[in-house]
């Protein structure tokens, strides 16, 4: 239960300032969170919420302004000072080790520690956790072997693992089904019920009313509205988050198939570590069709995409695109076909931080005119071209020069979009593509998604957001672990037995099998 007002905040924030080259993403903000309460953090994509959030939990130091903890005031210079003080935070972007096993990158940095730690024991809290809030993980496993959704779960049993007081929790639902997204908010009441606080960032509007007590707009860098969560409603968050009405359906014309543009016949492939990831796979899409990918992260969907676009090898069965053989084609030829492809780790994989914005826009039509000519390309070619992707995909970027690293994650995911869109020449294979996009920019992505598809295009889209693919999609087919146990119409199709099937369960209450 939240405190009154009259009692000591657990956290206060007062006049934060912080500015970027280019950019004041947070300009004099008050906030503050109660003992018990949770408190949502609304906002566009570059609104300032995780600026404002990685000031609290120390990768980032404030220009101005003060914070205060249970009254005290604070300096926090580093996660680590923010750790001691009992915050922890799950950040949008992982800030794990590839190369270290999840055992040791939930212990890492932990100073109460031993020299030399009780690996087994740490490994034994780490299974009862999973256990506990359904976030299972093998603590041996290297992060490199994860998928994004397992990652996920990692920085959530980390920060639990660490008994933090204060967690700061950005887009945590984004790789969860919905039963595992109420879980997690069983764990926030339970955490709330202890006194513990939590502010959390999310652009799923039923999320806020679930999960938080009270809410704050931000807009620019500024605190634009700040309501109780019983006294609004998603359309009224949506309204004030975006300045405008949004429209949570999204029209589209009948569904009216053409020629199969993509074939998978009984498709098998191992994951990094030489474990069955694809199980005779065998799906169909044709043109004018909008393929949506249903699944709980790692059971397959990333190496369904990648076996598609040339990143993965095949070990048997085939693949046809356009009815042309592609199996274990290169990634080159791929694209030559007419495929493209947003990926799921815009980071790793989308995007090349320390290049442009123009750059990064440009990388599927650097080859050909007007941007090149023979072996020439023309800088000033690619700036026009860059201008005209920006303005149309709104792209908030200081200027196409700007490096990419220096845009908030739903800008690097816009420019992502924007690029794999206007390259897609017959295929469009996109995984989780309005991830960590706020309201608005998702209803623009799903529209761009079904405008690809009225104009005769086939849509491969991997979500596990189950309103995404029932808005959406034309066809809906479940994996579970790397098989499709369920392929339905998505009109008409029912939201409980999805997600009962995601979890492998058929609808008749059995498991489902390999």
């Amino acid at each position: 239960m939240t405190e009154t007002a009259s009692e000591t905040p657990l956290v206060e924030m007062r006049g934060i300032c912080k500015s970027f080259p280019g950019v004041q993403a947070s300009d004099n903000i008050d906030l503050h969170l109660d003992r018990g309460e949770v408190l949502a953090l609304l906002g566009e994509n570059g609104a300032g919420k995780s600026t404002l959030m990685n000031i609290l939990s120390g990768l980032y130091r404030q220009d101005s302004g003060d914070v205060f903890i249970r009254g005290r005031k604070v300096d926090i210079r580093s996660p680590r000072d923010a750790a001691d003080l009992g915050i922890g935070m799950v950040h949008q972007n992982f800030m794990l080790v590839d190369t270290m096993s999840v055992a040791e990158n939930v212990i890492l940095g932990m100073a109460s520690l031993a020299f030399v730690p009780d690996m087994a024991a740490v490994k034994r809290s780490i299974l009862e956790l999973g256990e506990r809030y359904n976030m299972k993980v093998d603590p041996d496993a290297f992060i490199w072997q994860l998928s994004v959704g397992e990652q996920q779960r990692v920085e959530i049993l980390k920060q639990l693992y660490r008994k933090a007081e204060i967690l700061v929790l950005d887009e945590p639902t984004a790789v969860l089904t919905p039963q595992e997204s109420h879980e997690l908010n069983d764990v926030v009441k339970r955490m709330q019920a202890e006194g513990k606080s939590a502010v959390f960032i999310t652009h799923k509007m039923d999320e806020v009313i679930a999960f938080s007590d009270r809410v704050m707009v931000l807009r620019k860098g500024k605190v634009v509205a700040e309501k109780t969560t019983r006294e609004t409603d998603p359309k009224d968050l949506a309204r004030v988050m975006v300045g405008r009405e949004i429209l949570f359906h999204i029209e589209k014309a009948p569904f009216s198939p053409g020629a199969v543009v993509l074939e998978l016949k009984d498709v098998c492939a191992e994951d990094e570590r030489g474990l069955p990831a694809l199980r005779e796979l065998s799906l169909q899409l044709r043109t004018g069709e909008i393929l949506g990918i249903a699944g709980v992260a790692g059971n397959g969907q990333r190496e369904l995409s990648e076996v598609i676009t040339g990143l993965r090898p095949v070990k048997s069965g085939g693949i046809s695109i356009n009815c042309v053989d592609a199996t274990n084609h290169t990634p080159l030829q791929i694209i030559n076909s007419g495929v493209s492809h947003i990926p799921q780790d815009r980071i790793a994989v989308g995007a090349v931080g320390d290049m442009s914005v123009a750059n990064n826009l440009a990388m599927k039509d650097y080859r050909s005119a007007p941007i090149a000519s023979g072996l020439l390309i023309f800088p000033w070619r690619i700036l026009e071209f860059a201008r005209r992707m920006i303005g149309a995909f709104n792209i908030a970027t200081p200027s196409p020069e700007t490096m990419v690293k220096f845009l908030s994650g739903g800008n690097i995911q816009k420019t992502i979009l924007a690029r794999e869109i206007e390259a897609c020449g017959s295929l469009l294979i996109a995984v989780y593509p309005s991830r960590g996009l706020d309201i608005g920019a998702t209803e623009s992505v799903r529209k761009q998604l079904v405008a690809q598809r009225d104009a005769g295009k086939a849509v491969l889209l991997v979500s596990e957001d189950i309103e995404e693919l029932l808005c959406v999609a034309d066809t809906i087919a479940v994996m579970y672990d790397g098989k499709a146990v369920g392929v339905m119409p998505a009109e008409g199709a029912d939201p409980q037995e999805i997600g009962l099937l995601m979890a492998g369960v058929s609808p008749s209450g059995k498991e489902s099998r390999p």
